[in-house]
């Protein structure tokens, strides 16, 4: 008995800890406290054109540094094939190793006269989506993250959808994160194809006959302080990228305008170093989500990890920059597909009229309790009391978020906690009935009602759990409400409720009849 007493004072004052100050302790999710709920599309062609292009780099490298001259290596975005055309006879062999020991990831094709076609295997086409998911996935969370959004809701909708379901609750400036999340964060360093910058598309086309040449593309500049733009031709060949970049920081230059400094990793280092030898007196673009930010010159060749981007920054563009390194760039474009913004005052009515519908059907069922089952009523009130406190503790213990579906899960969880008082005591009632007892009838009421208590909750546990599974925000809320709710109320109508009932026996030894 006095085991059982510590235990459940213990186990209430752990709960109460828990849970205060609520306004701390408890998170409210975004349709109470407000913010943002977003649904976005990561765009698959995208992430399949930019595996290709990355492939068609390294392929051009390898062919390189392993001194086979070709033609062409072109990529065709459009069918995910790329093509290596003008091998020469005597390197036909060399160039099939190549392909058989770096591109196992292509099918590859021989179309006669030193031209093959290398395109994705179906398996490989599954994987790039796969992990292109993922990679949003993450990368959303780490840019939320570094705005110290509270509780936010990342995930993907449905099993096999490139959607993902992005809510951010008490959200004070939703326009700066949907911009952070909308630009895919691509940084890119190439090599300029012509050594000057043009005023206009038009321009570079006059200088080279009317078309782009082959293997370059043309990349306008960010706006200038005035608003002016300027064009560059590039090659095509991606010399850094943002995965070469350790970390990120928002800096200042000598004059005290914002800029973003970075540090490479090792394998940058070496990218940087070789470009920086081998090209010197060329010039590097900075390209990031397709505009150029800067085109220095290459003096000298850098050996140094530690660099900086230089632009018309802002101190909240460079933050945001620093941001989009640091966490990653996404696989995609990403399409707003929904958004919906719930106002803070909205939130407030909602927790306003949730409260009062528990605090009504709470005050209800203990009402009906103490009418029905007289003094065992107490019993049965005090135990919901408990329940409720175990309920908001579990909340508050494991960071769950409260919802407005989640109110509805707590005046779900009365009627439940009460369901199983109601067999118990309708055991004891019939036991008695049957001339046993206080004590025979309550030990026996319990055991039998053991079984249709524990069926009843379980199997709604089981679907609790499925809808956790499987839901997305307000579902999921309403999900984790109610399976923490089935706990407690197992508990306490199992364990508390036998507790009051064994107090009231060993207060009076000798009771001949019990209020029930």
């Amino acid at each position: 008995m006095k085991f059982k007493i510590l235990f459940v004072v213990l186990l209430t004052a752990g709960a109460v800890y828990y849970i205060y100050p609520p306004k701390e302790k408890i998170n409210l999710g975004l349709d109470l406290q407000g913010g943002i709920h977003m649904v976005l599309q990561v765009e698959m062609k995208d992430a399949m054109k930019a595996e290709l292009d990355n492939s068609k780099s390294n392929l051009e490298r390898i062919l390189k540094d392993e001194k086979v001259d070709v033609k062409q290596v072109k990529a065709n975005p459009e069918q995910l094939k790329i093509m290596v055309t003008g091998v020469s006879e005597d390197k036909v062999e060399k160039t099939e190793k190549i392909f058989d020991d770096y591109m196992s990831r292509f099918n590859v094709s021989d179309d006669g006269a030193g031209d093959y076609t290398l395109s994705f295997k179906g398996a490989e086409v599954k994987e790039i989506r796969k992990q292109a998911m993922r990679q949003a996935l993450i990368t959303i969370h780490n840019r939320v993250d570094a705005y110290g959004v509270s509780e936010p809701i990342i995930q993907r909708q449905g099993l096999e959808s490139n959607r993902i379901v992005v809510e951010l609750p008490g959200l004070d400036d939703p326009t700066r994160v949907k911009k952070s999340l909308s630009e895919p964060g691509w940084l890119e360093w190439r090599l300029l194809a012509a050594p000057n910058s043009f005023k206009s598309k038009e321009d570079i086309l006059a200088a080279n006959n009317g078309k782009i040449p082959d293997g370059t593309a043309i990349f306008p500049s960010e706006p200038s302080a005035n608003g002016g733009i300027v064009w560059y031709l590039v090659k095509d060949r991606v010399e850094l990228n943002g995965n070469d970049i350790k970390t990120a920081r928002r800096s200042s230059d000598q004059f005290g305008s914002p800029t973003v400094a970075f540090t490479l990793n090792q394998a940058g280092v070496s990218k940087f170093s070789r470009v920086t030898t081998e090209h010197r007196g060329e010039r590097l673009a900075i390209i990031l989500d397709k505009k150029v930010v800067s085109a220095p010159s290459i003096n000298e060749p850098i050996n140094t990890p530690n660099a900086q981007i230089t632009g018309h920054f802002t101190i909240d563009e460079s933050e945001d920059l620093a941001i989009k390194l640091r966490s990653g760039a996404l696989p995609a474009k990403m399409t707003f597909l929904e958004e919906r913004t719930v106002g803070p005052s909205l939130g407030r009515d909602s927790i306003r009229k949730g409260v009062r519908s528990t605090m009504m059907g709470l005050i209800i069922v203990m009402g009906f309790m103490l009418f029905y089952y007289k003094a065992a009523g107490i019993n049965a009130d005090l135990a919901l009391i408990l329940n409720m406190l175990y309920l908001l503790g579990g909340m508050a213990y494991f960071h769950a978020t409260l919802t407005l579906p989640g109110i509805a899960g707590f005046i779900l969880t009365i009627g439940m906690a009460v369901d199983a008082n109601v067999l118990i005591f309708e055991r004891i009632k019939e036991e008695l009935r049957n001339g046993k007892t206080p004590k025979s009838a309550i030990d026996a009421g319990f055991a039998k009602a053991m079984s249709a208590v524990l069926d009843g909750n379980i199997t709604t546990l089981i679907a609790a759990l499925f809808l956790f599974q499987y839901g997305t925000g307000p579902v999921k809320g309403f999900a984790v409400t109610l399976s923490l709710g089935i706990v407690a109320s197992l508990f306490t109508a199992i364990y508390v409720s036998r507790w009051f009932f064994d107090l009231r026996l060993a207060v009076s030894l000798n009771i001949k009849k019990l209020s029930i």
